[in-house]
C-alpha cells in the first residue's frame, strides 16, 4: 500500500477546473478582442478579419448575446468614428450572422435609436452619418422582423417573393411601399456619404476616405436586391390596377432608379470598390411598367464579392483547445499518479483512448476547414458561372421575346394581306412574302427555343451540381457538430475519472484513518504492559533510580539556566535592532508626510484649477447656445420683412397653442437661470430650457406673421409689431446671458409681456360665430334638436292636409301629379324625421362617452365650436323642411314653381348632410347610431332625389299638353318668330349669367360672415373686413347642377357648412 504523506497544491488547485468553461472563457475573451480591434476611435475601415471572427462567434453561440454585451459597454457618445464602426459592424452581423441575431437586436432597438438621436442633433460630419445609419438599421430590423420570409441578407428567389406579395393588392401594395422607404434609407446613406467626400475633395485610397466608403459595400448589396423586388411586385402592380393609380409609385421608382444609378456609376469608378466588390450595371432606361411585355427585358443586378486574399495574421480558433489546455490536464495526471498511483490501471487505458480521440479530433478539424475552403472556392466558381450563364438566359429571353414581337408583326401584316388579297394580286404576292417572312421567323423562333432549353438544361444541372455541393457542406457541418459531441462526451468522461479517482482517494483516507486508529490502541496496550513490568523491575531499585533522577534534574536546571542567560543576551541585542530600527522607521515616515503633505498642495491646486476650467466649459457652452438662439431669433424676425413669407399662412388657434407653449418655456428657462446662477458648474438646465424657448419663441414670431396675413390690417400690423418686440426683447434678454457681470441679473418680465401681448391678439382673432354664454349651449342644442323634430312633425301633418285637399279639388292628371308630388314629400319627411332621431341618439352617446365626470353642458362648453356646428345644422334642416312644404303647397295650389321645390330639396339634403358631418366629427369609427346614421343619410338623399324626379316628371307631364302648332304660319312669319325667339334665348342666357353671378357673390359673403374674425358685440353682428389684397383667393362660382342627375347632385351640394 501507498503511504500518503502530502499532496501537491497544484492538484488540489485544479480538481475543480471544467474543460467547457475554460473554452467559454476562451471564447468571451476572443470576441471581446475582435470588437475591441474592429470597433475602435481610428479613422480607417473595419478589417475584415476581426469582423469575420465576430460574425462566426455569433454562429457559435446561435445569436448575438456576447457581442450585445460587449457592444452595449462601449462610450458610443464620447466619439462619432466609434458610433460609425460600431454601426457597420452591426449592419454586417445582420446581414450574415446567425438568423437569431434579429431577435437580439430587436431587445436593443432603443440603444440604436438613443445613439442616432444623440449625434442627429450636433453638427459634426460623422455624426450626421451615424444619424442617418442608425435610422437605416432601425429600418432594417423592422423591416424583417414584420416580413421573416425575407431573411437580413434580401437574398430570396422569385418563388418566395411570390407567395409573400400573394394575390391580395393590399399587401402587394403595401410590402411596395415598405421596399420604397427601405430603399430610401440606403440610398440617402449613400447620397450623405458621397456629399462630405465630394466636398472634401478625397482620394478613395486615404484610410480616412476608406472608413466612411467600407459601409457602402454593405448598401450595394442590399440596394441590388431591392431594387430587383421592387421592379417585380411593380409589374405585379400594373397587372392588378390601373396606370393611373400608380402613377405616385412610378415617380417615386424613377426617382430611386436615377438615384441608385448614379450612385453605382460613383462607385464603380473608385478604385477602392474595384477591388473589394463587383457592381452591377443598370439599364440606361427604367423599366416601362405600361408594357407588360418589358418583364421579360428586366435582367436581376447581380453583386460579386471577389475572393478574399489569405491575410498575413492567423485568424485565432473560436473554441481554442490550446497548448496549456491540452498539457494542464496531462501535468496534473502525471502528479496525481505519482502521488496516489494508477487507480487499478483502468486510468492509463483512458488516458490512451483520450489521446487518440483528440488527435482524430485534430484531424477531423482540418479535414474540415480543408473540406469548407474546397467549397467555398467551388460555391464562388458555380455563383460566377451561373450569374453568367443567367446572363445569357437572359439575352437569350430577349432575343426570343424580340422575336415574338416581331413574329406578331408579322402576323398581323399576315392577316391585313389576307383581307386585302380579294382586292388585287399584287396584295397575294405581298402576302406569300409575309407568309415566307413568317416561316423563317418560325424556323428562328424554333431554333431560339432549343437554345433556351439548352440553357435551361445547363441551369438546371448547375443548380444540381450546387445542390451537391450544399449536401456536402452539410455532410461536413454534420461532422463537425459530431465532433462537437464526441468532444462533450469526452470532456464528461474526464470528469467522470476525476470523480472515481477522488472517490477511491476518499476510500483510501478512511481506510488509512482506520489503521492509525487501530495502532495507537495496539500501541496504548503495549504501553500499559511495558509500565506494569517496569513498575515490577523498578521496585527493588527505587532508590538508585530516585538519585539518578536529581543528578538529571540537576544537569537539565543547569541547562535551562545557561539557556535562559544566552536567550537574555539574545534578546537585548533584539531590543536593540528593534530600536534602531523604530527609529529609521520613524525618519522615513516623517518623509512620506512631508512630501504627501507636498503632493496635497499640489492636488490641491489642480482641483482649483481643474474647477476654474470646468465653469469656464459650461460658460463657453452657454455662450454657445446663446449665440446659436439669438440666430434662431434673428432669422424669425427676419422673417418679418421677407416678402418671399407673404405666401404662408396660419391659423389664430394654432397661434395661441405656439404662443402659450413659448410662454410655459418662460418658467423652464427662470428655473434654469436660477439653478446656473446657484451653482455654474452645470448649466444643463439652463442650456436645454434656452434652446426650448428659443425654438418656441422663434416659431411664435414666424406663426405670427403668417397669421397676421390673414388678419385685418389693423390686428395684422399690431401683431407684426407685436412678434418684433417680442423678438427684439428676447434678444436683449440673451445679450445680457452673455456677460458675466448681467449673467445674474437677467429678467425674463419684458419677454412674458410681449408673449402676452401676442397671445391677447391671438385670442381677438379667433373666430366667433354665437354670442351665446357657454352654460347655454347644452341648453341650445336640445332645444334646437327638439324644434327641428317638431318643425319635421308640423311639415308632415301640413303635407297630409295638403294631400287631402288636392283629392278634393283635383281630377285627373293634376290629382296624379300632386299626389306623385306629396308623397313623396312626405316619404323625405319621414326619412329626416328617422335622421334627427338617430342623430339624436348618436349625439347622446358622444356625450356620454366623451364627459367623463363632467356634466353635459360642461362637455358642450368644453366643445363649443362642435357645439355650434350642431346648432347651426339643427337651424338648417328645420328651416329646410318648413320651405320645402311652403313650396309643395304653393306648386299643388299653382302659386308657386317647380323649381322652387327642387331647390328645397337639394337645400334640405345639404342641410341633413352638414348634420351627418356634424355628427360624425366625435364619434367613433366602431358606433352603430354612427353606421345608423350614415344610412339614414343615404336614404335622405334618395328620397330627395325622388322628389326632384317626381317634380321634373310632374312638370314634363303637364307642359306637354300644350302643343306647339306652326303649321298656319308663314314662311316671313315663322323666320320673324325665330329671330324674337334667338333674341329671348340670348337675353335669358345673360340673364342667367347674371343670377350665376349673383349666386356666387352670395356664398361667398356667406362664407365670410360664417369664419369672420370680429365678435358678435351688443346684439349686432359687424361686416367681416374685407381679406387683404393678394392672400385670398376669389372662390369658385356656383356652378349649374348637371340636368337629370338628382341623385348627384343632391348629395355633395352643400349651400353653407358648419364652423367646428
Amino acid at each position: 500500500m501507498n503511504s500518503i504523506k502530502s499532496v501537491p497544491a497544484r492538484v488540489l488547485s485544479r480538481r475543480g477546473g471544467h474543460s467547457l468553461e475554460a473554452e467559454r472563457e476562451q471564447f468571451d475573451k476572443s470576441q471581446a478582442i475582435s470588437i475591441s480591434k474592429a470597433i475602435n476611435t481610428q479613422e480607417a475601415p473595419v478589417k475584415e478579419k476581426h469582423a469575420r471572427r465576430i460574425i462566426l462567434g455569433t454562429h457559435h453561440e446561435k445569436g448575438a448575446f456576447t457581442f450585445w454585451s460587449y457592444a452595449i459597454g462601449l462610450p458610443l457618445p464620447s466619439s462619432a468614428i466609434l458610433s460609425w464602426k460600431f454601426c457597420h459592424v452591426l449592419h454586417k452581423v445582420l446581414r450574415d450572422g446567425h438568423p437569431n441575431v434579429l431577435q437580439d437586436c430587436q431587445r436593443y432597438r432603443s440603444n440604436i435609436r438613443e445613439t442616432g438621436d444623440l449625434w442627429g442633433h450636433l453638427h459634426d460630419r460623422y455624426g450626421q452619418l451615424v444619424s442617418i445609419y442608425t435610422r437605416l438599421l432601425l429600418t432594417k430590423i423592422s423591416f424583417h422582423a414584420k416580413h421573416p420570409e425575407f431573411p437580413p441578407s434580401l437574398e430570396v428567389s422569385d418563388e418566395v417573393l411570390e407567395k409573400t406579395a400573394g394575390t391580395d393588392v393590399n399587401n402587394i401594395f403595401q410590402l411596395t411601399v415598405e421596399l420604397f422607404d427601405y430603399l430610401d434609407c440606403e440610398l440617402k446613406l449613400s447620397e450623405s456619404v458621397f456629399r462630405q467626400l465630394n466636398t472634401s475633395m478625397a482620394v478613395s485610397q486615404m484610410s480616412a476616405v476608406q472608413c466612411r466608403l467600407a459601409p457602402l459595400i454593405q448598401v450595394i448589396q442590399d440596394c441590388s436586391h431591392l431594387y430587383h423586388y421592387a421592379v417585380k411586385l411593380m409589374f405585379k402592380l400594373h397587372s392588378c390596377l390601373p396606370a393611373d393609380t400608380l402613377q405616385g409609385h412610378r415617380d417615386r421608382f424613377h426617382e430611386q432608379f436615377r438615384s441608385l444609378k448614379n450612385f453605382f456609376k460613383k462607385a464603380s469608378d473608385m478604385l477602392y470598390f474595384k477591388r473589394l466588390i463587383q457592381i452591377p450595371r443598370l439599364p440606361e432606361s427604367p423599366p416601362n411598367f405600361l408594357r407588360a411585355s418589358a418583364l421579360a427585358e428586366h435582367v436581376k443586378p447581380v453583386v460579386v464579392i471577389p475572393e478574399e486574399a489569405p491575410e498575413d495574421e492567423e485568424p485565432e480558433n473560436l473554441i481554442e483547445i490550446s497548448t496549456a489546455s491540452t498539457t494542464e490536464p496531462q501535468i496534473t495526471s502525471d502528479v496525481f499518479e505519482q502521488t496516489f498511483g494508477p487507480p487499478n490501471g483502468i486510468r492509463d487505458d483512458r488516458d490512451a483512448q483520450i489521446e487518440s480521440l483528440k488527435k482524430e479530433v485534430d484531424m477531423l478539424r482540418a479535414e474540415m476547414e480543408k473540406i469548407k475552403l474546397e467549397a467555398q472556392r467551388y460555391i464562388t466558381q458555380l455563383k460566377a458561372q451561373v450569374n453568367s450563364l443567367e446572363g445569357e438566359v437572359e439575352e437569350q429571353r430577349k432575343q426570343k421575346q424580340k422575336a415574338l414581337v416581331d413574329n406578331e408583326q408579322l402576323r398581323d401584316e399576315l392577316e391585313r394581306l389576307q383581307r386585302v388579297k380579294q382586292d388585287s394580286d399584287r396584295s397575294q404576292r405581298l402576302c406569300a412574302e409575309a407568309e415566307k417572312k413568317a416561316n423563317a421567323t418560325e424556323i428562328r423562333y424554333t431554333k431560339l427555343k432549343e437554345k433556351h432549353s439548352e440553357l435551361i438544361n445547363t441551369h438546371a444541372e448547375l443548380l444540381r451540381k450546387n445542390a451537391d455541393t450544399a449536401k456536402q457542406l452539410t455532410v461536413t457541418q454534420q461532422s463537425q457538430e459530431e465532433v462537437a459531441r464526441v468532444k462533450e462526451q469526452l470532456a464528461f468522461q474526464v470528469e467522470q475519472v476525476k470523480r472515481e479517482a477522488e472517490m477511491k482517494l476518499e476510500d483510501q483516507s478512511v481506510q488509512m484513518e482506520q489503521l492509525r486508529q487501530e495502532l495507537d490502541a495496539r500501541r496504548d496496550e503495549l504501553d500499559q504492559a511495558q509500565r506494569s513490568l517496569s513498575h515490577a523491575k523498578q521496585a527493588g531499585a527505587e532508590l538508585s533510580a530516585q538519585v539518578e533522577a536529581l543528578h538529571a534534574e540537576k544537569e537539565v536546571l543547569r541547562r535551562s539556566v545557561s539557556e535562559k542567560e544566552c536567550e537574555l543576551l539574545s534578546t537585548r541585542g533584539l531590543i536593540e535592532e528593534k530600536e534602531l530600527q523604530l527609529s529609521q522607521e520613524a525618519d522615513k515616515a516623517m518623509r512620506e508626510i512631508r512630501e504627501l503633505q507636498g503632493r496635497l498642495v499640489e492636488k490641491s491646486n489642480q482641483e482649483q484649477s481643474l474647477q476654474q476650467k470646468l465653469l469656464d466649459e459650461q460658460f463657453g457652452i452657454l455662450q454657445e447656445t446663446v449665440r446659436e438662439a439669438e440666430d434662431i431669433l434673428r432669422d424669425a424676425v427676419a422673417k418679418l420683412d421677407d416678402p418671399l413669407h407673404v405666401r404662408c399662412t396660419s391659423s389664430p388657434d394654432y397661434l395661441l397653442s405656439r404662443a402659450q407653449a413659448a410662454l410655459e418655456s418662460t418658467d423652464a428657462l427662470e428655473n434654469g437661470h436660477a439653478q446656473y446662477v446657484a451653482s455654474m458648474a452645470d448649466a444643463a438646465g439652463l442650456v436645454g430650457a434656452l434652446a426650448l424657448f428659443a425654438h418656441l419663441t422663434a416659431d411664435t414670431i414666424v406663426n405670427g406673421s403668417a397669421t397676421s396675413h390673414l388678419a385685418p390690417t389693423d390686428h395684422a400690423d399690431r401683431l407684426t409689431e407685436t412678434c418684433r418686440d417680442c423678438g427684439q426683447r428676447s434678444l436683449d434678454y440673451l445679450g445680457e446671458l452673455k456677460n458675466k457681470q448681467t449673467l445674474g441679473h437677467a429678467e425674463l418680465g419684458d419677454v412674458r409681456q410681449a408673449l402676452r401681448g401676442v397671445l391677447q391678439l391671438a385670442q381677438e382673432l379667433r373666430p366667433k360665430s354665437l354670442d351665446i354664454k357657454q352654460e347655454e349651449l347644452g341648453d341650445m342644442v336640445e332645444k334646437e334638436m327638439a324644434s327641428t323634430s317638431e318643425a319635421i312633425e308640423d311639415a308632415v301633418r301640413r303635407i297630409e292636409e295638403m294631400m287631402s285637399q288636392a283629392r278634393n279639388e283635383s281630377s285627373g292628371v293634376k290629382l296624379e301629379v300632386n299626389e306623385r308630388i306629396l308623397n313623396s314629400c312626405t316619404d323625405l319627411m319621414k326619412a329626416i324625421r328617422l335622421l334627427v332621431m338617430t342623430s339624436t341618439n348618436l349625439q347622446k352617446e358622444i356625450v356620454e362617452s366623451g364627459r367623463g365626470a363632467a356634466t353635459t353642458q360642461e362637455f358642450y362648453a368644453k366643445n363649443s365650436r362642435w357645439t355650434e356646428g350642431l346648432i347651426s345644422a339643427s337651424k338648417a334642416v328645420g328651416w329646410g323642411a318648413t320651405q320645402l312644404v311652403e313650396a309643395a303647397d304653393r306648386v299643388v295650389l299653382h302659386t308657386g314653381k317647380y323649381e322652387e321645390l327642387i331647390v328645397c330639396s337639394h337645400e334640405i339634403a345639404a342641410s341633413t348632410a352638414q348634420l351627418v358631418a356634424a355628427s360624425k366629427v366625435k364619434a367613433e369609427k366602431s358606433s352603430r347610431n354612427l353606421g345608423r346614421l350614415q344610412e339614414c343619410s343615404r336614404n335622405v338623399n334618395e328620397r330627395a332625389a325622388n322628389v326632384v324626379a317626381s317634380t321634373k316628371s310632374g312638370q314634363e307631364q303637364i307642359e306637354d299638353k300644350d302643343t306647339m302648332d306652326f303649321s298656319g304660319m308663314s314662311l316671313i312669319k315663322l323666320k320673324k318668330e325665330e329671330m324674337e325667339t334667338q333674341v329671348k334665348v340670348l337675353e335669358l342666357e345673360k340673364r342667367l349669367e347674371g343670377e350665376r353671378v349673383r349666386l356666387g357673390e352670395l356664398r361667398k359673403q356667406h362664407y365670410a360672415l360664417a369664419g369672420a374674425y370680429d365678435a358678435v358685440e351688443d346684439g349686432e353682428a359687424k361686416p367681416a373686413p374685407a381679406p387683404r389684397r393678394g392672400i385670398l383667393r376669389k372662390p369658385p362660382l356656383a356652378q349649374k347642377p348637371a340636368h337629370g342627375e338628382p341623385e348627384r347632385d343632391a348629395g355633395p351640394y352643400l349651400p353653407h357648412g358648419a364652423n367646428f
